[in-house]
């Protein structure tokens, strides 16, 4: 099966560029040039190209067809309608990477499904995100084009700490500083594993009852932002000494790091993962957060260059911890 990732060495992606050869697939990857830090796996094809240059898409996948393409890197309904132009008629499925931040924000009801309505006034990245996913659905609806739709929900790797502000939060609990929590950190989450994830993902490349269809991939291993922050102190040789700000309070000090929380973490969000196991039977997720809280420890100490400071958010959660510690 001949496949085109439109991106592959993002968190998510990178994972499902090493299942997708591992697991014998005829790998394409359009992009502008190699991730240093996540190299393309040995098999992958790279075609160089600016997917926001039309013209040096089309020059690049001359010639080509695809069973599947996806875009990892879509974010706004422009983004959709120029992939409907390059890739109609030239591949059997298009995969739109959507985002489970566009369910109802608040929830409704749990656990969530992919019924479950999409409406976040909170955010513009997830408002974009169903815009995209509107589109497609009516192109898929009135013109047959085989869009197939994934929203994954906090998909980490070794890179990404679960906190905003990067190495700015280990840093501070290394440093025996408080750390901010939203809420009163018992609200639940979900991290997913971006191997788990991949495992889940190239099975539905191909896949004719995925056409026209939504599918979430995340785990079922539920936290509460406490547990969360514990784990990864744990992981860091240290303890987590927790400050609980309100998520309002947060935003009011910063607009981005608040709308990432009003419009997402601050919601208890747990999923029902039936449907993808009914198209990937077997499937499910086996790699718990302190497992992965190891990696990431193991990742950032194993180059002291990658552990950056945001000296703004680290200010910011001192004068936080200033307003609100008990």
């Amino acid at each position: 099966m001949k496949v085109l990732f439109i991106g592959g060495s993002g968190i998510i992606s990178s994972a499902c560029s090493q299942q997708a050869v591992d697991d014998g697939l005829e790998l394409y990857v359009l992009n502008r040039g190699e991730s240093r830090q996540r190299p393309l796996p040995e098999g992958a094809k790279l075609l160089r190209a600016d997917i926001h240059d039309p013209a040096a898409v089309r020059e690049a996948i001359a010639g080509l067809s695809f069973d599947a393409v996806v875009d990892w890197v879509a974010f706004t309904p422009d983004d959709v309608r120029a992939d409907i132009e390059l890739f109609r008629g030239r591949t059997g499925q298009y995969v739109f990477i959507s985002s489970a931040s566009a369910y109802q924000t608040p929830p409704a009801r749990l656990p969530v499904l992919e019924s479950t309505p999409l409406r976040n006034p909170f955010w513009q990245y997830s408002r974009n995100k169903i815009a995209c996913e509107d589109l497609l659905v009516q192109v898929y609806r009135d013109k047959g084009f085989p869009a197939t739709i994934v929203r994954p929900s906090h998909t980490y790797d070794r890179t990404l700490v679960p906190f905003d502000g990067g190495w700015t939060v280990p840093a501070r609990m290394r440093a025996g500083k408080e750390i901010v929590v939203h809420g009163d950190g018992t609200s639940l989450w979900t991290l997913t594993h971006h191997e788990d994830f991949a495992r889940a993902f190239v099975p539905l490349l191909g896949h004719p009852r995925a056409i026209g269809d939504v599918f979430h991939i995340t785990s079922d291993d539920y936290l509460t932002w406490n547990q969360i922050a514990e784990q990864l102190a744990s992981a860091l040789g240290t303890t987590a000494k927790i400050v609980h700000v309100p998520s309002d309070a947060i935003a009011a000090a910063d607009a981005d790091w608040g709308a990432g929380l009003l419009g997402d973490k601050t919601h208890s969000m747990v999923f029902d993962n039936s449907k993808i196991r009914e198209l990937v039977p077997g499937w499910r997720a086996t790699i718990p957060f302190h497992q992965g809280a190891t990696e990431i420890a193991a990742w950032f100490d194993a180059d002291p260059a990658r552990q950056t400071v945001n000296e703004t958010m680290d200010k910011l959660m001192d004068d936080l911890v200033a307003r609100w510690r008990p």
